[in-house]
């Protein structure tokens, strides 16, 4: 006797487009998050292929809803500009965002930090800047031989 097996039917994912969090923690963190945002609106203005985003979810890898994460701000070149529920990165050509910022709030631990890091550096984003609006301290990594290094001296 054959048995014949049943074809397996690709179920569409669904990209969830909250997280059910805030975007902001205080006012303070807010209105940065929207500043930076904003200027990066501003900067890549003439350039249809300069996609930035605002906490969105970004899903780095394909046909998985779980691995996410909603950066403060993200800045995606080489896909255009337009309104999105979701980064799927398979859905655009596999970029990942090349510049991420975070805006530190009192909520964030040091713990989902070194989470933070570690999905960029996994999932490739080029250069990862995090603002610590009490403090007033900027601290940025780059990409160099397919890992973040912090930038030693942040100027201008």
């Amino acid at each position: 006797m054959v048995t014949q097996l049943q074809p397996t039917v690709q179920k569409d994912i669904i990209y969830p487009e909250s997280d059910g969090q805030p975007m902001a923690d205080n006012t303070k963190q807010f209105e940065l998050i929207v500043f930076i945002k904003k200027n990066c609106d501003l900067l890549f203005a003439n350039n249809p292929d300069v996609f930035v985003a605002g906490d969105l979810l970004w899903y780095p890898v394909k046909d998985d809803n779980v691995t996410r994460r909603a950066p403060d701000i993200m800045v995606v070149f080489g896909r255009q500009k337009g309104d999105r529920g979701s980064y799927v990165q398979s859905q655009e050509n596999n970029i990942p965002p090349q510049v991420v910022f975070e805006i530190l709030s009192p909520g964030n631990t040091h713990k989902e930090m070194i989470a933070k890091y570690n999905f960029y550096q996994r999932y490739g984003v080029e250069e990862y800047y995090l603002y610590d609006p009490n403090t007033s301290e900027l601290t940025g990594w780059l990409r160099s031989n397919n890992e973040l290094q912090e930038i030693e001296q942040m100027t201008g």
